[in-house]
This record gives C-alpha cells, structure tokens and sequence, in this order.
C-alpha cells in the first residue's frame, strides 16, 4: 500500500505538483497529501465537486458524458484529473468518482469507483469494485489513488489497488 508521504516524495524528487479532483472522497485525498510535513511544495489543491453540474462547470467534463451515463464513469474520472491539473495549474492531476452508499447512483453499485491521473498527456485509469462501510470505499479509494499515482510515477511497479 502507497503512503501519502511516499508519493509527496514522489512528486518532490520529480518537481512535479499534484491537484485533486474529488467526488465521492469529499477533500479527503487532498487531506491524506497535505497531511504530509513539506506537501506545500507540490500541492497545489483540489476540487471537490460533489454535484454533477460542478464536474461540467469547474473541471470542464463534457456534460453530454454526464447526461448519457451519469458521473460514475472512467471517462468522466479522467476528464475530472484533467481538469483539476489544468484549473489549478499542476503537472499531474489526480481524481475519485463513484458510488459510497448507501444507495445505487447512476445504475452504478455501491462500491464501484473510478480513480484516475493525467500527466503529460498521459491518462490512466481504474474501474474498483470495493465492498464494506462508506467509510471503508472512501478510505480504500483514496489508497487506491495514491497507489494509481505512485504507479504513474514510476515509483511502484505493482499497485496494490484495492478490489481490483
């Protein structure tokens, strides 16, 4: 499992910053990297956009996407990362969407999630099926992105990403 520090480190080592993008994680992905001593130097914030309409209207998801699917999408997650690191200006950007509970969203299961990163054109993404509390999808999700980061990085060959 990647720890915040390790992927401050990271993003320090390669003078690279970092913005979040944060749906069903609410700020807490922003909260695990500022958590460490020295984050200042590459975080550069975060977006929570909790409603639809500010995933179109901030982040620039194609609101077409939105209307078709719904927000719990891979497509709309790296959409979400791209806009976060172009909004606040950062190399890489970072971003969370899915279902937490305790009900279905967008004919989406609780527990299905999406993480993503975008870097230098680069975009990955993963589609996560976790099960437990709220608390545990949240808290297994923001691993599983920092764990998505730390591979784009180079600094982890094999994720551990969480119900993968």
């Amino acid at each position: 499992m990647t720890s915040a520090q390790e992927v401050v480190t990271a993003l320090q080592g390669a003078s690279l910053t970092v913005a979040t993008a944060e749906s069903l994680t609410g700020g807490l992905l922003c909260a695990a990297l500022t958590d460490v001593p020295g984050a200042s130097t590459v975080v550069r914030g975060a977006v929570v956009a909790y409603a639809t309409e500010v995933k179109s209207s901030v982040l620039g998801v194609d609101a077409q996407v939105l209307r078709s699917g719904g927000a719990v999408q891979g497509v709309v997650a790296t959409q979400m990362a791209t806009g976060a690191a172009r909004a606040l200006g950062s190399d890489l950007g970072v971003a969370t969407t899915g279902v937490a509970g305790p009900d279905p969203q967008d004919g989406q299961p609780v527990g299905t999630v999406f993480v993503a990163v975008s870097l230098a054109g680069r975009r990955e993404v993963r589609r996560l099926r976790l099960a437990g509390s709220r608390a545990q999808i949240r808290s297994a999700t923001v691993q599983a992105a920092l764990g998505l980061v730390a591979e784009v990085l180079g600094v982890q060959e094999d994720p551990e990403l969480p119900g993968r």
